[in-house]
């Protein structure tokens, strides 16, 4: 019997629907006979046992127990799915070959692997694997059509099997060790630390502290106004030289107003010589396809959802089958879909009003940079499939909305703007114009209304030559002051967790990282920071994100390297670099396993006083709460 795994129910009735004959509806599985069978897991159906399994006296939470290792890892099956595990024991005993249809990820990979392996699944038996990334049935039987031996992904679900135990690891031994003493402080709940969740927690305490030591400061910007042989007018700013930096900041503003003064002085009434005289045609590509994280933030910009919305969202479309898989960190296309474009929009078009005018201006013919067979693995960018959408609700639709538009922005061409750039002396100053502005906007047309572009209200520059002579007939000073930085909301802080590398202090570490790298997966991300506003670590003020005062204790409490996003994304590359074949689960594991115990060692209590007093308020909070 040819079996079908697939990671979800939804997942599993595309399959039978694909399947010939008609297959008979069963508790936990569809059955066709002759054709196989098709069951489903409910996402993860096994978990990490608890310490406790192990050994009896890693029940309660000492300190003498740390760090807890387990010699031989344990899974067990999770609350409620006993009855869905039974039935694929059943079903395996019967099964000549077994068809591995997770999603198409690590997280996938590992999903159904650890079923097999838990349920002891012959070594005789075949396993193929399945990637599927559109539950629509001609997507589904070509998915079906291209099976791989399951082995080939084999270093796929070592990293997530790495990533899993890892978790385990870092999370149960600094969790008690915080924990523990904090209790030894009056505190009475449970503090949690996570190897994603605690430098997320880090980032925006860091962010708070930053704002709110901010002092202001006043800064001086210089600008020249020139007149050209023929009368023409612009604007110049100074550039400030290398002798003037005992004047100016780290960002390179002169703070020194005593000195602007001096060159405005110097340079009035003074012919300037043109140095430099440029100007170029810049070329802008269309924003490629949506990942997860950028479909996130974008969202999160212009219609103020947050990540676990707009994921509940996706997940839905997926499962409508208007959607391609939506936890892709990927922002590519195989070539191969440009064999569907038609169908895409015409599904876009027939669904979509707000559509009509992008497609109207749209070239099917043109292929954009998103088709590279190159940058897609398991999985390629979110786009709308060819099933027409109808019925959508609202946040359904506004999601739908952004994926579409993205999507026809391919066959736009790029936007065309002039660049125009005068570096000009005067006395010994170097004062610099520039001006762009745009002639073809291309696919910029789709997203006016959103980025609210303009263009330059000034007027352009006028053309020069080096050698050219301008007249500067006067200088302005500008006084300005410094601003403290933004605090993080949902769209930056997800900006932070997939663009954490310039977060990152270790410069070699900066280095390795990818594009793709980042603090969690693309389906872990909003997890990460709903737990931290379950968990009371963070907080919202309107669309800001700030941090608790248990929050900012608990980064305070722990080592500073735990709370840093460093050592996460160090992770996270050696994470990829296992998936790819090109390092050992032993690579990563042992030297975790060897750091451990001087992490819980350097948990400090300094902060723990500050804990407490924040959970007695907590309390009294909740206590008055219920009585009112």
């Amino acid at each position: 019997m040819r079996l079908f795994i697939a990671e979800k129910p939804s997942l599993g009735r595309a399959i039978a629907e694909v399947l010939p004959g008609n297959g008979r509806k069963n508790d936990g599985y569809i059955d066709f006979g002759s054709e196989g069978c098709v069951t489903w897991c409910i996402g993860h159906l096994l978990e990490q046992v608890e310490p406790d399994a192990y050994d009896a006296a890693w029940k309660p939470w000492r300190l003498e127990h740390l760090p807890i290792v387990p010699e031989q890892w344990q899974l067990k099956p999770r609350k409620g799915v006993q009855k869905q595990l039974t039935v694929i024991r059943k079903l395996l005993k019967n099964a000549t070959e077994v068809i591995h249809a997770g999603d198409p990820d690590r997280e996938g990979q590992l999903l159904v692997d650890e079923v097999l392996a838990y349920l002891k699944l012959k070594k005789s038996v075949p396993v193929q694997r399945c990637l599927i990334n559109d539950l629509n049935p001609p997507a589904v039987r070509k998915a079906i059509a291209g099976l791989k031996d399951n082995r080939s992904y084999a270093a796929l679900s070592r990293s997530a099997l790495a990533r899993s135990r890892a978790d385990w690891l870092y999370g149960i031994n600094m969790t008690r060790a915080l924990t523990v003493s904090a209790q030894k402080k009056g505190y009475n709940g449970l503090l949690s630390v996570g190897r994603v969740q605690t430098p997320v927690l880090g980032l925006v305490v860091r962010r708070d502290i930053e704002i709110e030591n901010f002092k202001p400061h006043p800064y001086y910007e210089v600008l020249a106004n020139l007149k050209t042989a023929a009368n023409e007018t612009y604007q110049a700013r100074w550039k400030p030289s290398e002798a003037c930096q005992p004047w100016m900041d780290e960002e390179g503003r002169v703070l020194n107003k005593q000195l602007a003064e001096t060159v405005i002085r110097r340079v009035t009434g003074k012919d300037g010589t043109v140095e430099k005289a440029e100007q170029k045609a810049i070329k802008e590509q269309p924003p490629l396809p949506y990942s997860l994280s950028s479909l996130q933030i974008d969202a999160a910009k212009r219609y103020g959802m947050n990540a676990r919305k707009v994921l509940d969202v996706c997940q839905s479309l997926y499962e409508k089958k208007l959607i391609t898989y939506p936890r892709s960190d990927c922002r590519y296309l195989p070539e191969e879909h440009l064999g569907q474009v038609a169908g895409v929009t015409n599904a876009i078009s027939s669904g979509l009003d707000e559509a009509q005018p992008w497609l109207a201006g749209a070239d099917l013919s043109l292929k954009s940079r998103a088709w590279n067979d190159k940058k897609v693995e398991a999985h390629h960018a979110i786009i709308p499939t060819q099933r027409s959408p109808s019925r959508l609700v609202h946040d359904e639709k506004n999601i739908y909305s952004l994926i579409a538009r993205q999507y026809i922005a391919q066959f736009y061409p790029a936007c065309i703007s002039q660049e125009r750039r005068i570096e000009i002396r005067i006395d010994t100053g170097l004062f610099v114009a520039s001006r762009r502005a745009v002639e073809k906007p291309g696919w910029k047309t789709l997203y006016n209304r959103d980025n609210k572009e303009r263009e330059d209200s000034k007027p352009p520059l006028p053309l020069a030559k080096k050698g050219d002579i301008h007249l500067c007939e006067g200088g302005e000073l500008l006084e300005k002051e410094t601003h403290p930085p933004l605090p993080f909301t949902d769209a930056s802080l997800l900006s932070a967790m997939t663009g954490i590398a310039r977060f990152v202090k270790e410069p070699e570490v900066r280095k390795i990282l990818r594009e793709t790298d980042g603090l969690g997966t693309e389906a872990t991300r909003a997890g990460i920071i709903e737990l931290l506003f379950k968990r009371q670590y963070l907080k919202r003020e309107g669309r800001s994100i700030h941090a608790s005062e248990t929050g900012r204790s608990l980064i305070g409490s722990v080592p500073e390297s735990v709370s840093q996003p460093d050592r996460t994304a160090r992770w996270e590359s050696q994470l990829d670099s296992v998936a790819r074949n090109e390092s050992r689960y032993d690579d990563f594991m042992v030297p975790l396993v060897q750091e451990l115990g001087g992490l819980v060692s350097q948990v400090s209590p300094v902060n723990m006083p500050v804990i407490a007093n924040a959970a007695r308020k907590f309390k009294r909070k909740r206590k008055t709460s219920r009585t009112g």
